[in-house]
C-alpha cells in the first residue's frame, strides 16, 4: 500500500524542487505521514510532516469554527446583521447576516480580484487592515444577500474581525486559546505579521516560462479566509477531533460535520468552511486552498472515519485530484465504482465577435476613476484598437463584445460595459467572476 502512495508522489520527490507533505487519518489514528521534495529549494531543506505551510483557503473552516464557538456560548447568532458587531462597515440596505458570510451568499465582493483591479500585485504586502479598508469602501453588493452563492474571501475576513470584537482578543489569540492550544496543534497559527520568522517554514514556488521554479513571495495576512500556517501533523489532529469530538462543544463540532445549507434560493453545498460532496458514492466534506505557490486540501469521509491532508509549496501541485487517488488506495473495498471517464466534447467554432466601429473607438478614450477602489484607468486608442492603461499594470487590450461592451485580456479586467448620459460615454462598469459592476466614472 505505501509503495503505491510513494508512486503517487514520485514527481514531487526530487532533491532540488518544491514538493508536498501528506497525512492520512483512519479510525482516529494517523496511519500515514510523509514529506516529499524541498521546503526550501535554495538550501536543499527537505519537506517533513512537521514542515509548516500556508494552507490558504483550507483556513476557512477554522474561521467558521471560531464563529461556531461564540454562537455556542450565546455571544452571537448566525442570523445577526453583520453590522451589529461591525458598525463601521457599509450598510447596503438589505441585511447581510453572519450566516450569509459563512455560506458565501452575502453578495460582498471578493477582495482578491477587486484589489488587483485597483493595482495591487500578488507579491505586494497585503495586510488584514488593507482588506478591511477595502471592505469599508465597498459601495454596492454583487447581488441581494441570500440570492446567489458566490465565493468571497472578504466575507471570512469580516468573520475574523467579528470574532476579535466579540471576544476582546485578537483573532490569532482567540484561535490559539480556543482551538489550537486545546488540540495540541503546536505548529499552527493565524499569521498576522508578515515579517514574523516561522521555524520549519516551507517557501513558496511557481513555474516560470522555462518550467523551472521561481520564488512566489507570500506577504499576506488575510485572517480566517487564508493565512493559517500549519502542518499535516497538526491538521490530522484537527481531522481526528472532528471524528471523535473529544475536544470542543458538541453543538459547535456538529456544525462542522453538517452538510452545506440552502439559503434564500441560493442552493449551496458550502457549509462551515467546507464543501459537501460525494465521491464514488460516499459523502465527503472537503476544501482546497491556493495562494501564491501554496496548494492545500483536506478531505474527510465521515462515514468511513477517514481523512486526507495534503500541503504543497508548488503552484503546479494538483492537491484535490491526488487526495481522491489516496482515498482510492485506502478505501478501495468501501467505495463505489470509479467515476466514468467522460469524453471531451469537440469544441464548437468560436461565435462571431461583434466588432466595434473603429471610427467610434475615440469616444471611449478618457480617464476613468473608481471611488470604491480609489484607482484610475485611462482608456486609449492606438493602431491595434482600444486598450486600458493603469499605473501598476501592463496595458490591457480590449476586444469588442457588443455595443459599448468590451472584454479585457487580463483575468482581473473581465468585462467593461460603458454607460452613457445624454448619448455621451460617462463611465463604465467593470466585472469579473467575483466582483460585479464596479463603477468607474469618466473624469476627462
Amino acid at each position: 500500500m505505501y509503495s503505491r502512495l510513494d508512486a503517487l508522489f514520485a514527481e514531487w520527490h526530487r532533491p532540488s524542487a518544491p514538493g508536498a507533505a501528506a497525512a492520512v487519518v483512519q479510525d482516529g489514528e494517523v496511519v500515514y505521514a510523509k514529506g516529499y521534495g524541498c521546503a526550501n529549494v535554495e538550501y536543499g531543506v527537505g519537506i517533513a510532516p512537521s514542515t509548516v505551510f500556508d494552507i490558504a483557503s483550507v483556513s476557512k473552516q477554522f474561521g467558521a469554527y471560531a464563529i461556531a464557538l461564540l454562537e455556542d456560548e450565546g455571544w452571537l447568532a448566525l442570523d445577526d446583521d453583520y453590522r451589529d458587531r461591525l458598525p463601521d462597515m457599509p450598510d447596503f440596505g438589505p441585511t447581510v447576516t453572519l450566516r450569509h458570510l459563512l455560506h458565501h451568499t452575502s453578495g460582498i465582493r471578493d477582495w482578491v480580484p477587486a484589489m488587483v483591479m485597483a493595482g495591487v500585485r500578488m507579491d505586494d504586502t497585503i495586510l488584514f487592515e488593507d482588506i478591511l479598508r477595502f471592505a469599508r469602501r465597498q459601495r454596492d453588493l454583487n447581488f441581494a444577500p441570500g440570492e446567489q452563492h458566490l465565493y468571497s474571501n472578504t466575507g471570512y475576513n469580516l468573520l475574523a474581525e467579528t470574532v476579535a470584537r466579540v471576544s476582546g482578543m485578537s483573532f490569532r489569540q482567540f484561535t490559539h486559546e480556543r482551538i489550537f492550544g486545546p488540540l495540541g496543534m503546536t505548529s499552527t497559527h493565524f499569521h498576522d505579521d508578515h515579517r514574523e520568522v516561522i521555524p520549519g517554514r516551507a517557501m513558496s514556488y511557481e513555474p516560470d516560462d522555462s518550467a523551472a521554479f521561481v520564488n512566489a513571495t507570500d506577504n499576506l495576512t488575510a485572517l480566517a479566509s487564508s493565512s493559517l500556517h500549519s502542518t499535516v501533523e497538526d491538521l490530522a489532529r484537527w481531522a481526528v477531533n472532528l471524528d471523535t469530538g473529544a475536544v470542543g462543544p458538541v453543538a459547535a463540532l456538529a456544525r462542522m460535520n453538517a452538510p452545506g445549507a440552502a439559503m434564500g434560493g441560493a442552493n449551496s453545498t458550502y457549509g462551515f468552511g467546507q464543501v459537501t460532496d460525494t465521491y464514488r458514492g460516499r459523502p465527503i466534506l472537503h476544501h482546497s486552498g491556493s495562494w501564491r505557490g501554496f496548494r492545500s486540501h483536506l478531505s474527510r469521509f465521515p462515514e468511513e472515519r477517514f481523512a486526507v491532508v495534503l500541503l504543497s509549496n508548488a503552484a503546479t501541485f494538483r492537491a484535490g485530484p491526488l487526495a481522491r487517488e489516496i482515498a482510492d488506495v485506502f478505501l478501495e473495498s468501501r467505495l463505489g465504482p470509479p467515476p466514468a471517464t467522460r469524453d471531451v466534447p469537440t469544441e464548437a467554432p468560436d461565435a462571431p465577435v461583434a466588432i466595434a466601429d473603429g471610427a467610434a473607438l475615440p469616444e471611449y478614450a478618457g480617464s476613468y476613476y473608481s471611488q470604491e477602489l480609489d484607482t484610475t484607468y485611462t482608456i486609449a486608442v492606438d493602431d491595434r484598437g482600444l486598450y486600458a492603461a493603469h499605473a501598476r499594470h501592463e496595458d490591457i487590450r480590449l476586444t469588442s463584445l457588443a455595443d459599448d461592451t468590451f472584454a479585457g485580456d487580463e483575468w482581473f479586467f473581465g468585462e467593461a460595459r460603458f454607460t452613457r448620459a445624454g448619448g455621451d460615454v460617462d463611465g463604465f462598469l467593470l466585472s469579473v467572476e467575483r466582483v460585479r459592476n464596479v463603477r468607474f466614472a469618466r473624469r476627462s
